[in-house]
């Protein structure tokens, strides 16, 4: 009987919660992965400061899931099956024109949040970048200088094996 525990607690969503069975493809998951560059957690901090935000990737997060998917095909058997309104389904009809304005809302919102991201990861690229020319120059001037160097003691006659002794 442990090991059957033991082999439910290691099946994982994915979001460090257990789910065992049918629950693990049913349920979605709750947070994304945390992100590891430094400039995207930042602005992953800055972004969960708004509870605008926090709700707007909750809704979007169960949204882009299968279980949203699931509770629909089964609401929709519910409602035809049961009978709740004769056919064409007006009321049916509204309500899913509104909930698809709402989502196409939150897939926009998605979006956005994406490019912000993509954004955040293009900035701090030009900057690595713009630090590694400013390194390649300081780089080349120093080249420049010991090339420079050299050619002076060469030129000054001085004889390469006396270094070499000492």
């Amino acid at each position: 009987m442990a090991s059957k525990a033991q082999s439910v607690e290691s099946q994982s969503s994915g979001n460090g919660k257990s789910h065992g069975g049918r629950a693990r493809w049913l349920l979605p998951p709750m947070k994304l992965p945390e992100p590891v560059n430094p400039a995207l957690i930042e602005h992953a901090e800055e972004r969960g400061k708004s509870i605008q935000n926090r709700i707007a990737d909750k809704i979007t997060t169960f949204a882009g899931s299968m279980t949203f998917v699931y509770l629909h095909v089964i609401w929709f058997g519910c409602w035809i099956g049961f009978g709740v309104e004769k056919y064409p389904f007006g009321l049916l009809t509204m309500i899913v024109s509104l909930e698809a304005i709402f989502l196409s809302t939150f897939v926009m919102i998605s979006q956005n949040r994406a490019d912000a991201k993509r954004q955040v990861i293009a900035d701090q690229q030009w900057k690595t970048v713009q630090e590694e020319d400013q390194q390649n120059d300081e780089l080349l001037d120093l080249s420049k200088q010991i090339l420079s160097l050299t050619k002076e003691i060469r030129s000054s006659g001085a004889p390469q094996g006396d270094h070499a002794a000492d």
